[in-house]
């Protein structure tokens, strides 16, 4: 699976994060296209530029604010009592506005974007939240960002989630991290470094502070790192570099203020074991099950499906069975027994579960842009399919017939493979 190691001597930000990723690869148009799915695209503008900082050339993304804000009624309500985040990186006009978390979940929840970003960015927020949260004595959906961090953290968390989709990011290692040392202005006065929500949030993580008088590690980069990194002293055996990029801080310091990222191919063993939980449910209402398996696959069921079974006195009922692995047990256990009747699960070991490596190709149809997934395995093509979601948008909008666009989307795909 594609993978990126995170080496953060000089810590970790969310800007750092985007530029490393810019100079990976993905393209600025198409960072920008995906971010113009939220309702902030009048609130900042983008700045990328390709810097030095030490005679090491990395890209440094700034966000400058617009000072334009719609508040809804919402937030209003909330910004007499909320906390305000320290800022990463903007300039521009500043508004005492408030997004808190719950709004924030919102936004992203009914907004355009893939799946897949929505699952990373929430993520992250949650646990950005609820470390703020711990700091300030607030519930974690009360935490209010101040409107610069809200926006800043907006970009760069969900910009990062799109960056990740877009190389197909399925592992992520980061080494131990600088955070800097002495004070942080803040929204609350000066803040020791590591500020208070970093170091809730890398409690779990080694961290070390070396010379710099200055914040390196932001609760935004230290946000992403505990949602979805995996701590490794160096460079795990299985991880093959293809390619070495740098994110540009903001700072000019004695020692790079870079992150250094990874990029490469990671052949080691799943990082958890793969579990099956199951349970036999015959007396619930079968409206909930499609609710039931949107709560699980976001909070990471790798599947889930139903199997129809007669059980005593031969009373017909559903097989519930969730696939997922060791990190993700727990949340969906808590769902299951939540949102169905049952008052006990089965949880049963896999013993092996080899997969095909996944890779999406972007095709442009005569209809519009879809997705296709093209599975691999042992070097050999074994699977290519359009993403359905692409596919029904395009045959609603375009009043063709579905199978129309998947033809298409196959056809447009065969002439680039060369077959």
């Amino acid at each position: 699976m594609k993978a990126i190691y995170l080496d953060c001597f000089s810590g970790i930000s969310g800007n750092m994060l985007l530029g490393a990723f810019l100079q990976a690869g993905v393209p600025q148009a198409h960072l920008e296209k995906e971010l113009r799915k939220l309702p902030v695209e009048d609130e900042y503008i983008l700045h990328v530029d390709s810097v030095a900082r030490n005679g090491i050339q990395a890209v440094h993304v700034d966000v400058e604010l617009t000072g334009r804000h719609m508040v809804s009624v919402a937030e209003h309500a909330t910004h007499h009592h909320g906390e305000e985040h320290h800022h990463e990186h903007h300039h521009g006009e500043e508004h005492h506005h408030h997004r808190t978390m719950a709004s924030i979940r919102a936004m992203l929840e009914t907004s355009a974007l893939e799946s897949g970003v929505k699952q990373k960015s929430l993520a992250v927020f949650e646990v950005l939240a609820e470390a703020e949260g711990k700091v300030h004595g607030k519930p974690k959906d009360d935490v209010a960002f101040h409107e610069v961090g809200a926006v800043d953290s907006i970009v760069d968390i969900v910009g990062t989630a799109i960056c990740m989709e877009y190389l197909d990011i399925g592992k992520v290692f980061v080494s131990k991290l600088n955070t800097g040392s002495g004070f942080v202005q803040c929204a609350h006065g000066l803040m020791p470094v590591p500020a208070p929500a970093v170091a809730e949030l890398l409690k779990e993580l080694p961290s070390y502070h070396r010379g710099v008088e200055k914040e390196l590690t932001t609760p935004t980069g230290a946000a992403v790192v505990k949602a979805m990194a995996e701590y490794e002293e160096n460079l795990p055996e299985a991880f093959t570099v293809e390619r070495i990029v740098y994110g540009a801080g903001t700072w000019e310091l004695e020692i790079p203020n870079v992150l250094r990222m990874y990029l490469g191919e990671y052949q080691g063993a799943h990082e958890s074991k793969c579990l099956l939980l199951e349970t036999n449910i015959d007396d619930m209402n079968p409206q909930i099950y499609g609710y039931l398996y949107e709560c699980l696959l976001e909070a990471g069921a790798m599947d889930v499906w139903t199997t129809g079974i007669y059980m005593k006195k031969n009373r017909p009922a559903q097989q519930l069975s969730v696939l997922v692995d060791e990190a993700h047990q727990d949340a969906c256990a808590d769902i299951v027994f939540r949102e169905t009747t049952s008052i006990g699960l089965r949880v049963l070991p896999v013993g092996q579960r080899i997969e095909a490596v996944r890779r999406i190709a972007k095709v442009q149809t005569k209809y519009g842009n879809v997705d296709c997934k093209i599975s691999a395995y042992r070097g050999h093509i074994v699977s290519v399919s359009p993403e359905y979601e692409d596919c029904r948008e395009i045959a609603a909008r375009e009043k063709v017939p579905l199978k129309q666009v998947q033809q298409e989307a196959l056809r447009v795909l065969a002439g680039r493979l060369g077959e």
